[in-house]
């Protein structure tokens, strides 16, 4: 079961990380004719690959997302450097990996309740 555990744990930082970053995005949209915004985006996916990697169960601690400004992309007149269809394609993706965290979560729990089902 601490396999599960894990797993679940996995995708729940992985649920948490994509809001926060939906969060970011929005900003960043918001803030789309702002002069001198930077955009801001989250870190989490190398935090998940180290989890991974180690092999070893992960805390929800280790799994926290943080917010960074990239400070990558090229700046408009303004200082801005936030693009609409960028931003828009951040967006789409971002919403993808969320609704698969949340349907993998879904089936390990549709998994469980089958286990305990003891109507067979």
């Amino acid at each position: 079961m601490a396999r599960t555990d894990n797993i679940l744990s996995l995708l729940e930082a992985g649920a948490r990380a994509e809001g926060l970053r939906h969060q970011a995005i929005a900003s960043n949209i918001a803030n789309l004719q702002t002069p001198g915004y930077r955009r801001v985006d989250i870190r989490f996916e190398e935090f998940l690959e180290k989890a991974l990697d180690s092999g070893k169960p992960v805390s929800q601690e280790e799994l926290k997302a943080e917010l960074y400004r990239p400070k990558t992309t090229e700046l408009k007149a303004n200082g801005n450097d936030v693009s609409w269809e960028e931003e828009v394609g951040h967006m789409m993706k971002n919403s993808i990996r969320h609704k698969t965290y949340l349907r993998l979560m879904s089936k390990i729990y549709q998994q469980m309740a089958l286990a305990m089902d003891t109507k067979s």
